[in-house]
């Protein structure tokens, strides 16, 4: 195992981000980058479509606290993630931390499931962003916007890594300035000043909502724990920022502080949003006929409310797709790099970017779309189960890594005062981590209505270890023979 940190020839290459060793990706990107792209990954459809769902099914109360586990999961961990990240400032990383601090199968493995999840995302993106459109263009076809909106994500990124930055920036602003909106707009018509609203109309005061006439939590327990893992599945893509750290200048200052802020708006915007929806609609009358947002701005007043969100939902789309793209051609690449590959994937092209992964994980986005149309009950049922499966996954592969490093690192003489950034309390913020995650897939197998992640997830990562014994493991003995 490698546990070292980056010593300074290595981590030359960092500063070089005008002109980047040949082979290797541009250092192009921020940590005010890097904060969107997280934000960007995690504030989607979810929260502007699905947040009604979670409250009509836990209650007000419920789903915030909810909300909070996850977000407190979440810190968890990110923490772990930033020392991960400061140690292996490399691109596409997750399956970098777990092939160096646990074992190359674990490894393979992870980049497997996290490359599916985003390939599986890309599908129904690029669908929802064609039914939407819809709304506008009832005319065209479907497949038209899906076709439109599959060349803007795949040409923003061809072009270069710090433009896909930018413009995950750009697409990430007009989703916070929607849920900034709804928590400032909504929080003052809950305190009694909303002077756009009709005249007449009846507004909850402060947090009476919360106080339903079947009690705190109407569903019992049972629904407060489903949506605990609704809310563990809304904050994935917050890793995003280990995919990122080997395009990023400076990591070892650019991650830690990213990290940070992302971790303290993401509680804020999550919290204080599903907050203002429970206190401004009932719990039963909140659910996916409507987003949530559209019935807060237009109970307030908001002119266009629905054609707003419409286009901000579109927005939150376009954003999935980009950062699904990216984290899916990144991963190909370090995985081309790990020689678990084939090498075509880890050519780059005269401006950095591997376009050959690029391809391939468009096209695996498109197999995905094509899939949810012929085979919705079938092949596509298989691809989001495991989807589903992996993005819990992924966060125990992140928790577990940080773990063996930091035991590694102090076994090997480190001195934990040299580490970029250290994950705090060690070793409980991992193992806490881990235990809790662990506990969402328990959770998932007592619930019938997600059980299928756990159905196809755990063959599928069996099925990745076989396949990566067969095929590299045995390789690599008989050629150390």
């Amino acid at each position: 195992m490698t546990t070292s940190l980056p010593t300074e020839s290595t981590s030359a290459p960092e500063r070089a981000t005008d002109h980047p060793p040949q082979g290797t990706l541009r250092r192009s990107m921020t940590s005010r980058h890097l904060v969107m792209i997280a934000m960007g990954g995690v504030i989607g459809s979810g929260l502007f479509l699905s947040s009604g769902y979670t409250i009509s099914q836990a209650g007000p109360l419920g789903a915030v606290l909810s909300y909070l586990v996850g977000a407190f999961v979440v810190y968890l961990v990110m923490t772990c993630l930033g020392e991960l990240a400061c140690a292996y400032p490399v691109s596409g990383a997750f399956h970098i931390y777990a092939s160096r601090s646990i074992n190359p199968a674990t490894g393979f493995t992870t980049a497997w499931l996290y490359w599916l999840t985003w390939a599986v995302a890309l599908g129904s993106e690029f669908t929802a962003c064609g039914l939407l459109m819809q709304r506008w263009f009832p005319s065209v076809s479907v497949w038209v916007w899906c076709v439109v909106c599959a060349a803007v994500v795949f040409s923003v990124n061809a072009i270069s890594a710090r433009v896909f930055g930018e413009t995950e920036y750009w697409f990430s602003l007009i989703k916070v300035a929607a849920v900034v909106a709804l928590i400032v707009l909504g929080g003052a018509a809950i305190g009694g000043f909303h002077p756009l609203a009709d005249h007449g109309q009846a507004f909850p005061r402060l947090f009476e909502n919360f106080n339903t006439p079947d009690g705190l939590f109407p569903h019992g327990p049972s629904g407060v724990m489903v949506t605990v893992l609704a809310a563990f599945y809304a904050f994935s893509g917050s890793e995003l920022i280990g995919v990122a750290a080997g395009e990023t200048d400076e990591p070892s200052k650019a991650v830690p502080k990213a990290l940070r802020v992302t971790v303290v708006r993401l509680l804020v915007f999550f919290a204080g949003a599903i907050t203002v929806i429970a206190a401004m609609i009932p719990y039963d009358k909140v659910g996916l006929d409507e987003s949530p947002f559209v019935t807060v701005f237009t109970t307030i007043g908001i002119p266009y409310a629905a054609d707003v969100m419409n286009f901000v939902i579109i927005t939150a789309l376009l954003s999935a797709g980009n950062s699904g793209l990216y984290s899916c051609a990144r991963m190909l690449f370090s995985l081309a790099e790990e020689g678990q590959a084939p090498q075509m994937l880890r050519r780059l092209n005269s401006r950095q970017i591997p376009m050959a992964a690029l391809v391939v994980s468009m096209l695996g986005g498109i197999a995905s779309l094509l899939s949810s149309v012929v085979a919705a009950q079938t092949v596509y049922l298989v691809l989001v189960s495991i989807a589903g499966f992996a993005a819990v996954a992924v966060w125990m592969s992140i928790a577990a890594s940080q773990f063996f490093h930091r035991r590694a690192f102090l076994r090997d003489g480190g001195d934990v005062k040299a580490l970029p950034y250290r994950t705090p309390f060690y070793p409980v913020v991992p193992v806490l981590a881990f235990v809790l995650c662990l506990a969402a897939l328990v959770g998932v197998a007592l619930d019938p209505t997600q059980v299928a992640a756990l159905y196809f997830g755990i063959p599928f990562v069996a099925a990745c270890y076989l396949y990566y014994y067969l095929r590299y493991s045995r390789r690599r003995s008989g050629t150390a023979s």
